[in-house]
């Protein structure tokens, strides 16, 4: 529970009073591993790293329970038109910086396909929405104007208090510069430098906390495409045999991973915790550690008994889980331009945001004629409540805007569907406005023994493969040293510290 220090910081204790529910202390014993046992909830990035850091550290009794038939969570390959593409991450976002990104160094560890994204010509490649180009040098005045602007908008960030107490949005910040886009072109590279990022528009984004971005500030400014046929989540595959034990083939034969097992009831006190789910299936141990997206935790799927604290529920509700939705479309010959400088192109429409920005793989599939249209937001939302050959019919609406009524009709469509998906709500987390270090401590915070971690308790990396990498291994030390050293209180600075 959280006492008053200071200026009203809440110190969690994890060792929860007696008027907490009473639990069997009796361990879960799992594959011959004595010691403190700990349920882990979802085998996404953040979960199988908590795994493989609470394995180092000699923790070794764990039972990690995930929801789908699978391990990745939302790294996740489906097969179309004859080849393997990632449905969610896809990216390696943050490279060829001064500090090395973890995620990079697991993807050249297995040698995973990887392709360098070049938005360079971008400026030739903007087509309006009744058909033909922009100029090349009208394209780039807009791109130019807005790099000026977002030069800016950094400097003004940087000189705003930590605290976050004085944190607006990127529109904001744009007004305060008399430039609003407003054009169709104005719009278009608005939408590719925002919400093709952030999965949100301007107006809801936090400048302080995005502009500039620590993964490019830290990592480097380059972005990969992974467009490999074993798929992105080979490297979770692969951190998790490390501790887990696998078989011949590379598959998880260890019974401490327990597929299709939907948790639905958490209930905690001071002896233990107990962790029920919708199969029927009760288990007990001393700890649990959950690794659901923000979107789950905002829904109702999972009780918590006692519930969860004020504080705690309310830092849950404050963040935003956005939806980014990669639409595939395979079609019988390519009619697009193609070679160096072409991989992106724009569609700038006057109504924001619709079916924008699409990437083709000349590169990275090569004949297999497929194109990648990018939506996100309240578009995401939509498409995901019609039938597919709405939404294949407004792309090729689209596409013969840009290309002529002559072009072939796709003959396949692949439409993701992250935010009607009970078990993940959305793609990845927004960072809204005016939050700082002091809500995201709140939301990583254990509650007694129940502990939290994902991409969206990431300080500085929400949002991306890296952030749940590093946010498992940060959660798992947290319950390390409570349980090494009796050290069971997590200290939340002040907002304004």
């Amino acid at each position: 529970m959280p006492e008053t220090r200071g200026m009203g910081a809440p110190i969690v204790s994890v060792a929860l009073v007696a008027l907490f529910l009473t639990l069997s202390s009796t361990p879960l014993v799992l594959g011959g591993f004595a010691g403190p046992s700990v349920i882990i909830v979802g085998a996404g990035m953040s979960g199988i790293s908590a795994g493989k850091t609470l394995s180092d550290a000699g923790i070794k009794n764990l039972l990690i329970l995930e929801a789908t038939d699978r391990i990745g969570g939302r790294m996740r390959k489906a097969n179309f038109a004859g080849i393997n593409v990632e449905m969610g991450a896809n990216w390696v976002e943050g490279v060829n910086g001064d500090t090395v990104n973890p995620i990079w160094n697991m993807a050249n560890k297995l040698n995973l396909r990887k392709f360098r994204s070049d938005f360079d010509g971008l400026s030739s490649n903007i087509y309006k929405e009744n058909g033909g180009l922009y100029e090349s040098s009208e394209a780039e005045e807009a791109i130019h104007q807005f790099e000026q602007m977002d030069e800016l908008a950094s400097q003004y960030s940087k000189a705003l208090p930590s605290s976050g107490n004085k944190d607006i949005s990127v529109l904001t910040s744009q007004r305060l510069q008399d430039h609003v886009p407003s054009t169709a072109l104005d719009m278009a590279v608005d939408y590719f430098n925002y919400d093709y990022e952030f999965a949100e528009p301007p107006r809801v984004t936090s400048l302080q906390n995005t502009v500039p971005l620590p993964t490019f500030e830290d990592f480097g400014e380059d972005v990969y495409f992974v467009a490999d046929q074993r798929g992105y989540a080979s490297v979770v595959y692969d951190l998790a045999s490390q501790y887990l034990r696998t078989s011949s083939n590379g598959s998880i034969i260890d019974p401490r991973l327990s597929l299709n097992k939907v948790v639905r009831r958490i209930q905690y006190g001071s002896s233990g915790v107990t962790v029920s789910t919708e199969d029927g299936s009760v288990y007990k141990a001393n700890y649990v550690l959950v690794s659901v997206s923000i979107g789950v935790l905002q829904t109702k799927l999972i009780k918590f008994e006692p519930v969860l604290p004020d504080w705690k529920i309310l830092a849950i509700y404050q963040f935003d889980m956005s939806v980014y939705t990669k639409i595939f479309l395979k079609f019988p010959s390519t009619f697009w331009p193609r070679g160096n400088g072409t991989e992106f192109f724009l569609y700038a429409s006057e109504r924001r945001g619709y079916y924008p920005i699409w990437q083709q793989f000349e590169k990275q599939y090569p004949g297999a004629n497929v194109l990648l249209v990018t939506v996100t937001d309240e578009e995401s939302r939509r498409i995901e409540q019609q039938p597919d050959s709405d939404t294949k019919a407004e792309c090729m609406q689209v596409l013969r805007n840009m290309f002529g009524k002559d072009i072939p009709e796709a003959t396949d469509i692949l439409v993701p569907r992250w935010w009607s998906d009970r078990f993940f709500k959305g793609t990845f987390s927004n960072w809204p406005l005016g939050v700082n270090r002091f809500e995201y401590d709140q939301i990583r915070a254990p509650i007694g023994r129940v502990y939290f971690t994902g991409e969206h308790t990431s300080t500085h990396y929400n949002g991306y493969v890296h952030g749940a990498y590093l946010a498992g291994i940060d959660s798992a030390n947290i319950m390390i040293s409570c349980i090494k050293t009796g050290f069971c209180k997590y200290e939340i600075k002040p907002k304004d510290s």
